[in-house]
């Protein structure tokens, strides 16, 4: 077949920043999606991007020919509403996992549709496969069956959903071009918009945890998906919360599993119970339901039977005991006082050196890799007392991981001040 354009004078356009037209953008999204245009030329049309961005315009434009390189779903058959959520990614962010069991305990259906590790970010779809038998691949007819039955389905997007992004979410990962505000944009409102939800919060991160680790560009970020979603008739709303200290106790796949379900179980810690909280009300309003109280599903256990029941129609066991590391190794204070910072994306990448993250296209992941944070900015803590375990299957990768935690937690023996983002740094709303 004659091609209309060649993949070389695309990248040279978006190389000399010029704006890409309509018949450009949909060209080379399909020609990628169809193999025509190679790995390297994406990545160094996707590099030429980051470097240069995008108009409006050409986001819009992308990111429809990314949801027409596939198809799109429906949940006509629902007797529900739909909501659904997606996080941009940070250290310990399992909010996913408690979060579609509650909000499908208060009486919103939620096709999570979930995604792999990206950078030192870890994936929901990695963490959940750490609990025996669970299977994140489910066929579309699968899909509605564990709606109908649970309320919530959180699984890997299927191969006809906007083809054209599962190419191109691998190759971001592994070519340095992930934190690009387009590129972002168009990949998750690409899937969301395609997935046939009608109402979407997001939560976008913020602080050195995260991809966006400036306050305004986080913002950024948040308008552009809010704008796109709003375009495309699904009501769409953004909270860009606070990514500068790793969320919870815990960052690794089995840990934060563990993690998750003492949220469910009542229990968990503070900070992934409120958020967790937030969210689900954000969610239950922009559906337009108004039935159970989150925080009273957490506590009669009703968003916990949503879990288990989740579990199981996904061929997991919600009673199987979690992968553990086979090795394990503390990290201590070196001074009393209080404990004033936390990297959040020092903690990250030794989680990810310790096998916990990816490195390349398909590595394999270990379920049990991780740490887990024992003090947190704000506690005190005595010399010598553990500031993290690290665990892995590897004991050879504790030296890097190790070193990647150099600095990553300052102590003060004086009364300084704690100086954390407040937990939702901005809202943003569509213009429905």
């Amino acid at each position: 077949m004659s091609e209309a354009f060649s993949a070389v004078e695309i990248i040279a356009a978006k190389r000399d920043k010029h704006e890409l037209t309509d018949a450009q953008i949909d060209w080379v999204i399909s020609a990628y999606t169809r193999g025509v245009v190679q790995d390297e030329q994406m990545s160094a049309l996707l590099m030429s991007i980051l470097l240069n961005g995008m108009s409006n315009h050409e986001i819009f434009r992308w990111t429809d020919a990314m949801i027409k390189s596939g198809e799109r779903m429906s949940w006509s058959k629902l007797s529900m509403p739909t909501v659904d959520k997606h996080s941009t990614g940070g250290v310990g962010d399992k909010i996913t996992l408690p979060l579609a069991p509650l909000v499908a305990a208060c009486g919103a259906a939620v096709p999570q549709l979930s995604g792999r590790g990206l950078g030192h970010t870890g994936g929901t779809l990695d963490k959940l496969e750490s609990i025996p038998g669970w299977r994140a691949t489910l066929s579309n007819e699968e899909m509605l069956k564990v709606l109908q039955e649970c309320g919530a389905v959180i699984c890997a997007a299927g191969a006809g959903l906007a083809p054209a992004d599962r190419k191109l979410y691998a190759l971001r990962d592994v070519t340095g071009t992930v934190p690009s505000i387009p590129l972002i944009a168009s990949s998750i409102m690409s899937k969301k918009i395609a997935e046939g939800t009608s109402a979407l919060v997001l939560d976008v991160k913020t602080g050195s945890g995260a991809f966006m680790v400036d306050q305004e560009d986080a913002k950024l970020l948040a308008r552009t998906m809010v704008d796109l979603g709003t375009r495309a008739g699904v009501k769409t709303r953004a909270l860009v919360t606070a990514m500068d200290i790793p969320l919870g106790l815990t960052a690794g796949n089995a840990l934060e599993v563990r993690e998750s379900i003492e949220v469910l179980a009542g229990g968990g810690p503070s900070d992934v119970v409120e958020l967790t909280l937030l969210l689900a009300t954000e969610m239950l309003e922009l559906a337009g339901v108004s039935g159970k109280d989150p925080a009273a599903a957490l506590k009669d256990g009703s968003a916990m039977d949503h879990w288990r029941r989740m579990i199981k129609a996904q061929g997991g066991d919600p009673d199987a005991k979690l992968p553990v590391a086979k090795q394990s190794q503390q990290v201590v204070a070196q001074s009393d006082g209080l404990i004033t910072t936390m990297d959040a994306m020092k903690v990250g990448v030794s989680a990810w050196l310790l096998g916990a993250g990816r490195s390349r296209q398909g590595e394999k992941i270990q379920a049990g890799a991780g740490i887990e944070i024992h003090a947190k900015p704000g506690e005190m803590i005595k010399k010598g007392a553990p500031l993290f375990t690290l665990h892995t299957d590897e004991p050879e990768r504790f030296a890097r991981s190790t070193a990647a935690l150099d600095g990553a937690v300052s102590i003060s023996n004086s009364n300084e001040k704690v100086d954390r983002l407040p937990l939702v740094v901005a809202r943003i709303e569509g213009n429905n």
